[in-house]
């Protein structure tokens, strides 16, 4: 597969990390961070976009804060790897909201789930309740973190 970004110019690459470091900056703002007049920065941020290169915004939020202390990793084992059992799966994953991150990855098991709860005794509810309750989980392993060293949604561009 062929990367769109060759399409991309410094001054589009520019903006991107701009947006990425502070998606509430106006436009006026950006403009002048990439030496670009007002006008013609809004038009290039809405193709941006359009073309999915941008897409959405959001604030990080603490999650101490919001009373959310613990954070795990939690490898699943699939009993069978069928495209059904997959599709089941991907389907009832999206439902359990304590669940920020799912990914499918290759090796010694199927997925990688990232869960954020209040405590070990929400985190138990949560994986007897609902993770556990997918048809087709042959195993699970958790872990759970200590200390976050490093964290952050930005992309090296």
């Amino acid at each position: 597969m062929k990367s769109e970004r060759n399409h991309l110019d410094r001054t589009d690459l520019n903006i991107l990390r701009q947006l990425q470091g502070n998606g509430r900056m106006s436009n006026v703002e950006l403009s002048q961070s990439v030496n670009l007049s007002p006008a013609p920065c809004l038009v290039r941020v809405k193709k941006l976009e359009k073309e999915g290169f941008i897409s959405g915004y959001s604030a990080e939020l603490d999650a101490l804060k919001l009373g959310l202390g613990l954070l795990a990793y939690v490898e699943i084992t699939l009993n069978r790897t069928t495209p059904d059992i997959f599709e089941k799966f991907k389907t009832s994953i999206q439902d359990i909201d304590e669940i920020e991150d799912c990914h499918m990855v290759a090796g010694g098991f199927d997925y990688l789930l990232k869960v954020r709860c209040r405590d070990m005794e929400d985190y138990r509810r949560i994986l007897g309740e609902k993770i556990a309750a997918i048809s087709g989980i042959s195993q699970t392993h958790t872990y759970v973190v200590m200390e976050q060293v490093k964290t952050g949604r930005t992309i090296k561009i």
